[in-house]
């Protein structure tokens, strides 16, 4: 395209270097973010030095606070409701098994009531989720 004088030309290109910076910006949004979107409840658990075990399917994760608050997954319940819960979950399925996740400052006995609930509701297997232990070098 020329104008009234035939020496100045329109640019017909795109300038991209804004739409570079907007998409930085929200890269860098996305990663800020994003790793507070994790579910689960926080958790302070014990390490040891074992592998962690393979499983195939999701399995329910109990896990206990450092304040005695129990959650079934991201949902908080109850010591009492917690066996009549996984009784429901578990009444038409045959592989019961549950992981606990316990906080390591927790009294040894709220998480033997804790466990003795999942073992009344008819659950045999229970997997205890620990952190591996970082070793430095």
């Amino acid at each position: 395209m020329e104008l009234n004088r035939g020496s100045r030309r329109l640019m017909s290109e795109i300038n991209v270097t804004p739409f570079v910076d907007v998409m930085l910006v929200l890269l860098i949004i996305f990663m800020v973010t994003a790793p507070m979107m994790m579910q689960g409840v926080d958790v302070n658990l014990p390490h040891t030095t074992t592998q962690p075990i393979a499983s195939e399917e999701e399995r329910l994760v109990i896990s206990i606070t450092g304040k005695k608050e129990i959650y079934l997954n991201e949902y908080k319940i109850s010591l009492q409701t917690l066996q009549r819960k996984l009784e429901t979950i578990y009444q038409n399925r045959p592989d019961r098994a549950v992981f606990l996740r316990a906080d390591e400052a927790l009294p040894y006995g709220f998480v033997m009531e804790v466990m003795a609930a999942v073992r009344q509701s008819g659950i045999k297997r229970i997997g205890m989720v620990t952190e591996p232990l970082v070793e430095i070098k």
